[in-house]
């Protein structure tokens, strides 16, 4: 009888460190996912803020207005044509 018994608490024993070891596994995945997405986000975040600056730069913007006015007198002249 002192087997059985010896043999459930070593059953016992086994089972709870193994459910342990499984929580530690799981943490370090959950942990992992958590870093990969704040990676992402401070990717992302930057790349916005880098588009941003591109966006209103004085390049830009100068380059947008000489578009911008090269379509005006298209389009001036092609109304004075017609």
């Amino acid at each position: 009888m002192r087997l059985y018994l010896a043999v459930a608490v070593l059953m016992l024993a086994f089972v709870a460190y193994t459910e342990a070891q499984e929580e530690t596994i799981e943490d370090k995945f959950t942990k992992f996912g958590e870093q990969i997405s704040e990676m992402s986000k401070n990717l992302a975040e930057k790349a916005k803020t880098t588009f941003q600056d591109i966006h209103n730069s004085d390049f830009a913007e100068s380059t947008r207005n000489w578009f911008t006015e090269q379509f005006e007198k298209i389009k001036t002249k092609l109304g004075e044509q017609s």
